[in-house]
């Protein structure tokens, strides 16, 4: 029998799919042509399987993913929540604006939660960051959890943030019955928590939230001018009044990005990430072609 559903977890090989017509569980395996064609399903994947009484099912196919992550690999995601700390470690810009860009780029609506507020004298600038990027159109949540469980139904969600940023004490606010699953697999595999064998989707508040590691680095997969500038949406929406088509916003006449910023309708601090991506885009595009003539 073939049915249909969404990949909730992989452990070892093994994948359960959660069918979408009676609303349980199976175990499945996936074929070997998925190796052949150079893929393999993930969480997230939306796949069709075969189901059979008291045997092991298999993945037969997988929709196409409207997008996915690499770390973990995790597909077909609706929205992110950022996890930043207001200290320990202290608050960066350049690394939320990262985690913005990559986030942006792939289509995930980015949710940005602020974390260790009560370790802070005045949280004065914070709010002041909390309304400039609200008014890009980034929701942002001053270590508030219960809010920020009211966005979750109806939604795939996964959590990311730099590590000891306290994602793992909101989770275990919000979901504690993750913590004590993943706990209980890392125990039975004697690995650590986080592994490239396990990621799993959670069904909590009538969505599906899954976790990631914490992150050192963050490459946000952009290689061009032209994504760069799109995964920016207030510098986006500006460039449409630029002279020339793919302005970089760097020297061009008649750029209407640089007055934006001058007149405060851009965030200076924006602006001067997108030029310090743009850079680093540059400078390995460079050493690629550098490498390729040898």
């Amino acid at each position: 029998m073939v049915k249909f559903g969404r990949i909730l977890k992989s452990l070892s090989g093994f994948y359960d799919i959660k069918a979408t017509s009676d609303g349980l569980v199976y175990q499945t395996r996936a074929r070997g042509n998925f190796r052949q064609k150079g893929t393999k399903p993930i969480v997230g994947d939306f796949a069709e399987f075969s189901a059979a009484d008291h045997s092991e099912g298999y993945i037969l196919a997988i929709k196409p993913r409207d997008n996915a992550l690499v770390r973990p690999p995790i597909a077909n995601i609706d929205q992110a929540v950022v996890v930043m700390s207001a200290t320990e470690p202290n608050f960066s810009l350049n690394l939320l604006d990262r985690f913005l860009v990559l986030l942006t780029h792939k289509g995930i609506q980015p949710l940005v939660y602020l974390s260790k507020l009560d370790l802070i004298a005045d949280i004065a600038p914070f709010e002041k960051i909390k309304s400039d990027y609200e008014e890009i159109g980034y929701p942002f949540f001053l270590n508030d959890w219960q809010k920020l469980r009211q966005v979750f139904p109806n939604q795939v969600t996964v959590f990311m943030g730099q590590t000891g940023v306290g994602k793992s004490t909101l989770l275990n606010q919000i979901a504690p019955e993750m913590s004590l699953a993943t706990q209980e697999i890392s125990d039975k595999l004697g690995r650590g928590r986080h592994t490239t064998r396990h990621v799993e989707l959670f069904e909590i508040d009538h969505g599906l939230i899954a976790d990631t590691p914490g992150f050192s680095s963050l490459d946000y997969e952009i290689t061009t001018q032209p994504d760069l500038n799109a995964a920016f949406p207030e510098i986006w929406r500006q460039s449409a009044a630029c002279k020339f088509r793919e302005c970089t916003h760097t020297h061009e006449p008649n750029c209407a990005v640089k007055p934006a910023v001058a007149a405060g309708t851009i965030l200076q601090s924006r602006y001067d990430n997108y030029l310090l991506f743009l850079s680093e885009i540059q400078g390995k595009r460079a050493t690629y072609k550098k490498v390729v003539k040898k």
